[in-house]
């Protein structure tokens, strides 16, 4: 299995700007983003905005992102 990167979480928001997530709001260090889809069902996500994020954290933000994103168009952004 490929290995994760080392990511920030503002390296996170700008790979799910890429997938049409926008930023709703930031509480505190964590920032909500939203996606609405053409049938006007929302996504939304949180991420925790840390400088580096811990790789079980960016694993489960992973499964979380890959309910709404295929996990191939992921690997890229994720994955070495």
């Amino acid at each position: 299995m490929p290995k994760l990167k080392v990511l920030s979480g503002s390296d996170v928001v700008k790979i799910l700007e890429s997938f049409d997530f926008f930023v709703v709001k930031q509480r505190g260090s964590h920032i909500k983003l939203k996606r609405i889809v053409g049938d006007q069902s929302k996504q939304i996500l949180t991420i925790p905005n840390h400088k580096e994020i811990d790789k079980g954290t960016l694993k489960a933000i992973v499964q979380q992102i890959s309910r709404y994103v295929p996990e191939v168009e992921l690997r890229k952004h994720f994955y070495h």
